[in-house]
């Protein structure tokens, strides 16, 4: 039984690595927020310092507004990673538990993986973008090819999750059957 049960987990190994590793970025982000945060900061006033008179047109309370936004963003990576790492690392293992067709048990677990990766990521290269480009619509926009595939792949999965537990769940036994 056990070593059956390692045996499914290790199918979904590429899906729960890319899980931990969400995971590992938002506590990273974490550990850099609480080690680093002016820093930080001062290199997204540094990027709009850059492209002042260009893109901001002299509008200094313009540039503040998308520096403040962008740190935001910033906020929005470490907590997405987190609650999204751990939300797949749950769904992974619940699907391990599960009965099924192992590929798409592996797609599953994939989707959900890269898809918390990507999202989180996408909120903090947002971040990063739109200091330099005067917009946090813009970055956003600019990143959109990671952002959606990103999100289609981890809601995605919670669907196919949620599919799979309730059909096993009501599924008639052999025993209720009779």
């Amino acid at each position: 039984m056990v070593q059956n049960y390692f045996y499914q987990l290790r199918q979904l190994r590429v899906g729960m690595i890319l899980a931990l590793l969400t995971l590992l970025y938002g506590f990273g982000l974490g550990a850099a927020f609480g080690t680093a945060e002016d820093g930080m900061k001062g290199s997204l006033k540094t990027s709009a310092q850059e492209v002042y008179e260009t893109v901001y047109k002299g509008d200094k309370a313009e540039m503040s507004k998308v520096t403040d936004k962008s740190w935001t963003y910033f906020k929005r990576a470490h907590l997405h990673a987190n609650g999204m790492g751990a939300a797949s690392l749950g769904m992974i293992i619940l699907l391990s538990l599960l009965k099924g067709q192992s590929v798409m048990r592996m797609i599953t677990a994939i989707g959900l993986g890269a898809g918390a990766l990507g999202y989180s990521l996408f909120w903090l290269f947002a971040g990063m973008m739109a200091p330099g480009l005067g917009s946090t619509g813009l970055a956003k926009e600019t990143l959109a090819w990671l952002a959606i595939p990103s999100g289609v792949m981890f809601l995605s999965g919670t669907i196919a999750v949620l599919v799979v537990f309730v059909w096993c769940v009501l599924k008639p036994t052999v025993q209720e059957l009779g």
